[in-house]
């Protein structure tokens, strides 16, 4: 079976709006980097779908964009070719190596789930809460930016019951932040 795995940005007040925590370095675009090259598929929520095909897909022209470095390409390059899943009800159609998925949710990503491979990656915000709630998620994994945003949309609220968690990875960046990846503990039932 394969895992799903929940990976964002938050600040350290819980705020993961994806513009609370710090500019992207090269330290962490690589690590975002072997996170998409290290899932079999992406799934993503329209709202993530478009914010990140409106960032990281190849122009028609084949020519990324001047403002990216050589660690923005390769994350780009990373997600462009990467299988992507939409979870969507208003979408008509997606593309960018990407397919639909409609209906109910939780039993779509158990299918997924049970297929032969490495891993699935989901982003976002609403999407994973849902999935949190179905207990999906076999690991979380959140990059801690040393900032106290004060304000937006804070992880994982509204979830509706606690979920215990084990860390079992710890990654330091010179800029402050810090990845960790937790798995959650087994119910004492």
């Amino acid at each position: 079976m394969r895992p799903l795995r929940y990976s964002i940005n938050v600040t350290l007040d819980g705020c993961c709006h994806h513009e609370a925590g710090l500019p992207p370095d090269e330290e962490s675009m690589r690590f975002w980097t072997a996170e998409m090259e290290r899932a079999d598929a992406l799934l993503f929520g329209r709202v993530t779908y478009e914010m990140m095909e409106s960032t990281w897909r190849r122009p028609p022209d084949g020519v990324w964009p001047d403002w990216m470095g050589a660690s923005e390409i390769a994350f780009a390059e990373a997600i462009d070719r990467a299988q992507k899943i939409v979870v969507s009800s208003t979408l008509a159609s997606v593309d960018w190596n990407a397919e639909l998925l409609r209906g109910n949710v939780g039993a779509a990503v158990q299918r997924l789930k049970a297929e032969p491979g490495t891993g699935l990656w989901v982003g976002g915000v609403t999407l994973p809460r849902a999935l949190a709630d179905l207990g999906l998620i076999n690991e979380y994994e959140f990059v801690v930016q040393p900032v106290i945003a004060g304000h937006g949309p804070t992880l994982l609220a509204g979830l509706r019951e606690q979920i215990q968690l084990e860390l079992v990875h710890r990654e330091p960046f010179g800029s402050g932040a810090v990845a960790m990846r937790y798995r959650p503990m087994p119910s004492a039932d």
